[in-house]
């Protein structure tokens, strides 16, 4: 086995209703609905101009400055698929441009996260290509290796493992495991229509906030005589 230098076979991975189903919920109720402790960090931005990115991954592992094992990623990629690149956060040499997006776009990947920088920010930016990084550089990377396919990853505390589900969209990224999809998307979708009719009944003025006061009076605030 060449640790550090390989490409696993992806064992198991999300399918394709679970995807769509997520596709309509927002990254924040998700993120409420695993108790706020799952991110992959505020440094993860949307490069592209709309668009939800949601999927199962791919994950790479990739030396710093360097996407072979991304070029290689691409190749084996199947429609509806993330490639979630972890470079370590480094933002010397970008992983990914405008010619390597056309090719994720030609072989219907869902989206790609880099843990690290692109370049050709203006076309990606004018464009609906999900793609998430840290950063930006004109630097080109390296092709040299080595790195890792199909193997769990981490950005930010956040674990990724291959076939997991990554749901990103304005307001960052998030990775659901492959065993608690039903049960979050369960608790994310009542979030959301919690959410949804509290806004109607904003709307409306009837919303109650009573609460703040007597949260605020449990805790011994104090008011003015």
């Amino acid at each position: 086995m060449s640790i550090g230098f390989r490409v696993l076979a992806q064992q198991r991975k999300v399918d394709a209703e679970w995807v769509e189903r997520y596709r309509a919920v927002p990254v924040a109720n998700i993120s409420d609905s695993m108790n706020r402790m799952t991110a992959g960090g505020a440094q993860l931005r949307a490069m592209h101009r709309f668009g939800v990115l949601v999927g199962p991954a791919i994950t790479v592992k990739a030396r710093p400055g360097d996407n072979l094992m991304l070029h290689y990623a691409l190749d084996i990629a199947q429609p509806g698929d993330v490639i979630v690149v972890d470079a370590g956060g480094d933002l010397s040499n970008a992983l990914i441009g405008e010619m390597m997006v056309a090719y994720a776009i030609k072989k219907g990947v869902a989206g790609i996260v880099i843990n690290g920088a692109i370049r050709d920010a203006a076309s990606i930016g004018a464009g609906d290509f999900p793609l998430f990084a840290t950063g930006v550089t004109h630097r080109g990377p390296y092709k040299d290796g080595p790195g890792e396919i199909n193997v769990p990853i981490a950005i930010g505390g956040m674990v990724i493992e291959p076939g997991d589900l990554v749901i990103g969209d304005d307001d960052g990224l998030l990775s659901v495991p492959f065993d608690q999809v039903a049960e979050v998307y369960d608790r994310a979708y009542a979030k959301h229509a919690a959410e949804q009719k509290q806004l109607e009944q904003i709307a409306e003025g009837e919303n109650d906030r009573t609460w703040v006061l007597k949260s605020l009076t449990q805790k011994g605030c104090e008011f003015p005589s």
